[in-house]
């Protein structure tokens, strides 16, 4: 028997953490987004404040990898001491993606965890998009911001988590071949799109058992 363990991709300002940590509650179990990175620095050994500034950002400069190489002495665990620190941390996160996953049935919102978990059998991949226009109007609520500002922001973190995503998984993100579901928040709505997840859960359940 396999634990379930709901990964969530999801554009900026779809709702997609939301989304999963209300599938969460229902279903009585933990959601993790910024939580994965605690866990990570805790199981790695690595500083907490380096997943922080590496969060879905991939840095393919050299020369920062060796300055935040030498920022990260003394908190490196040995097993991962000779790779650019962008690498220390992703593996990281991956491993502990992998020991959650086998510990625990939970959510898992971004950080390539479908990527991690894709031979996993419990694993199910989802990825929640919605128009940019109720996105910049959920934004703009949530963070007090003028519709230019909030439209900015949601661009360059989404072009942020596509590069990531692209950068260390074999697959394309919010590409709907890359996920098992697809779900457009901005026809369904938080509760909606958390009824479709559970449905679709059900369903496989009938086909592939796990806990």
């Amino acid at each position: 028997m396999s634990n379930l363990v709901i990964t969530i991709g999801r554009q900026y300002g779809s709702a997609g953490r939301q989304i999963g940590q209300k599938i969460a509650q229902d279903f009585g179990i933990k959601c993790y987004d910024k939580e994965l990175l605690a866990v990570a620095a805790k199981e790695s050994g690595l500083c907490h404040e380096l997943f922080e500034s590496h969060d879905e950002k991939p840095t393919n400069s050299f020369l920062y990898s060796l300055v935040m190489d030498t920022y990260s002495m003394g908190y490196t665990s040995t097993g991962y001491v000779d790779m650019p620190i962008n690498h220390k941390v992703f593996l990281a996160q991956f491993d502990a993606i992998k020991k959650l996953a086998e510990q625990e049935s939970c959510i898992i919102v971004g950080r390539c965890a479908d990527y991690a978990l894709e031979e996993y059998p419990g694993m199910i991949s989802v990825f929640i998009h919605a128009k940019l226009e109720d996105r910049i109007r959920r934004i703009k609520r949530l963070y007090n911001m003028t519709d230019d500002k909030a439209k900015e922001l949601i661009l360059k973190t989404d072009k942020k988590r596509a590069s990531y995503y692209n950068y260390y998984s074999s697959k394309k993100w919010g590409d709907a071949k890359s996920y098992h579901l697809s779900i457009d928040s901005s026809l369904l709505g938080i509760d909606g799109s958390v009824e479709i997840i559970k449905k679709f859960v059900e369903l496989k359940k009938q086909k592939h058992k796990f806990e």
